[in-house]
């Protein structure tokens, strides 16, 4: 049996606090170190918000997958309450699934009730139901409850994808679990802070943390698989209330300036946009009338555009800065009615709030009238409020564990790394 070796956290990197990380980013996010891309590990942007890991802890879990299953390291180690109840739900999960028999079922028609032919008799032997009725609605009541369990549609027939999801065995989901429990342990300890910030992107979800526990919670929108938003923990220090927005270079080139070419500069001033001479705080505006858009619109030429505040803004009201090189904020939007989609995987990185004064009555008691609607107001923060952005694509119910889906595609990669080749190759099979 491979050993599952954990990746040690990441402390910083070498990213620190530099004048880059202290502007607005014109982009986001830029290309991320390669632990990151391991699956597991967290960058933490201020390296006194990461969770004291210890060699010792580190050492418990590089040890065999039957080794690491049995040992209930949250009774003596501190830990995160969501490792906590991940710990405790992959017990759960060992007894209701992880003790039937795994045995394969072949490819075939969809499974459904009426059905009587040898799969039907398979499915029920691997759902531990009694042989015999074919499938039953005892059968479609198991396969339904696997269903929810595993992030497969709920309808109680035997598809495809439910039947290559049995195939895969819980040995696999069992370590799913782990993998999840590895990134949860790079959450803070229950009693290191006071408040904090956890952003959940597998879940989509924000959550307002005290002592330990989550007091609020509420949808966010986070970036799509190809600008996946960043495993990172940062110190939230200040929010620019009626903000800018900094339009991102490629939509420049897309959409501002073939507008422009198409309508002349009425398209800028009808949507409150300004062209500066370069990307600094000191930057001025020019004259739109005076530069190549043409060029800018062939990517011959960079321009920075920025929004000023106002309804249309993409920024919305606020923008919650937690000064990182990759250019990763919170922010409110204008568009609350894409929080009603399930999908949320959206954004080009940054990640956008369902309710941004909520957020910012929890963290300064509410947000300030800005003084001048055409420029943003800073106001800091009296204490930093740490930030830690996870990517967990299994939660703990009351029943056990619940999977999701998982949108950036990351766990079967990481399950063949540190448990072997032909996990992933199963998972690729199907």
């Amino acid at each position: 049996m491979k050993r599952f070796r954990v990746l040690l956290a990441v402390a910083a990197l070498g990213v620190s606090g530099s004048a880059l990380a202290q502007r607005e980013q014109p982009i986001e996010p830029i290309d991320l170190p390669p632990s990151v891309e391991q699956g597991v590990d967290m960058i933490y942007i201020d390296p006194e918000i990461a969770p004291k890991l210890r060699e010792n802890d580190v050492a418990l879990h590089q040890i065999s997958f039957e080794e690491w299953a049995g040992a209930p390291y949250d009774l003596f180690l501190p830990v995160n309450p969501i490792y906590t109840d991940l710990r405790r739900g992959l017990v759960r999960y060992q007894q209701r699934w992880g003790d039937l028999p795994q045995l394969k079922i072949p490819a075939g028609p969809t499974l459904k009730p009426g059905s009587q032919d040898e799969r039907a008799s398979m499915l029920r032997d691997r759902l531990g139901l009694p042989p015999g009725n074919g499938f039953d609605p005892a059968l479609a009541n198991v396969v339904k409850e696997y269903q929810q369990a595993h992030a497969l549609k709920a309808d109680g027939i035997a598809g495809g994808g439910t039947i290559a999801s049995l195939n895969l065995g819980a040995n696999y989901y069992e370590r799913l679990i782990i993998v999840n429990l590895e990134r949860a342990r790079r959450l803070p300890l229950a009693t290191e802070t006071h408040r904090y910030i956890l952003v959940d992107v597998g879940a989509a979800r924000l959550y307002m943390y005290e002592n330990g526990r989550p007091v609020d919670s509420m949808k966010v929108i986070v970036g799509k698989e190809e600008t996946a938003t960043p495993m990172m923990a940062a110190q939230l220090r200040y929010a620019s209330v009626n903000p800018y927005w900094n339009v991102p270079p490629e939509l420049v080139i897309k959409l501002i300036a073939p507008n422009v070419i198409k309508q002349g500069v009425t398209y800028l001033k009808d949507r409150r946009y300004e062209v500066l001479n370069d990307w600094s705080d000191e930057a001025t505006a020019l004259d739109p009338s005076t530069v190549d858009w043409q060029a800018a619109a062939d990517g011959r030429k960079i321009i920075r555009v920025r929004q000023l505040p106002g309804p249309a803004n993409s920024m919305g009201k606020v923008k919650y800065m937690m000064p990182n090189d990759f250019g990763i904020y919170l922010h409110d939007t204008p568009h609350k009615e894409l929080f009603a989609d399930d999908n949320r995987w959206v954004s080009n990185g940054c990640i956008r709030l369902e309710d941004a004064p909520r957020l910012g009555a929890w963290l300064i008691g509410g947000l300030p009238q800005p003084h001048d609607p055409d420029r943003p107001d800073r106001v800091d923060l009296p204490d930093p409020v740490p930030v830690y952005v996870t990517y967990l694509t299994v939660a703990a119910t009351p029943q056990g564990i619940a999977f999701r889906l998982d949108p950036y595609r990351r766990d079967p990669a990481v399950i063949a790394r540190y448990f072997g080749e032909r996990d992933l190759a199963a998972v690729a099979g199907n």
